[in-house]
């Protein structure tokens, strides 16, 4: 059974940083790309950042500069850092694990609460 777990998420005052982590379990996770979406209210889920098997990252470019995505294929996790953040940062944030090798596989985590306030 596959299983995406994301944490990290909860209440920070704009400027303020956190730490997102999503631990997978079910999957080989080396073979995955792994991302971040993330959905505020009312409107559609969007694609945060990314990090290919080999390492390499791509970013939205309203994460540039702000939020660096990495992993840890030793204990098959992936993390989100946010920095800087702003009102606007306020969704849920979604992890996604996604294998582009045949068999083609998607997954999806449960989600995680940020909130932007003060």
């Amino acid at each position: 059974q596959v299983q995406l777990v994301e944490s990290g998420g909860g209440l920070v005052q704009p400027g303020g940083s956190l730490r997102l982590s999503c631990a997978a379990s079910g999957i080989i996770f080396s073979t995955y790309t792994m991302a971040w979406y993330r959905q505020a209210p009312g409107k559609q889920r969007e694609w945060v950042a990314s990090i290919t098997t080999s390492g390499s990252t791509n970013y939205a470019n309203s994460a540039k500069g702000r939020f660096a995505i990495s992993r840890d294929n030793a204990n098959n996790t992936v993390y989100l850092q946010m920095n800087s953040l702003n009102p606007e940062d306020t969704a849920i944030y979604y992890c996604d694990a996604a294998k582009f090798t045949a068999p083609y596989r998607n997954y999806w985590g449960q989600g995680t609460q940020v909130t932007i306030s003060s």
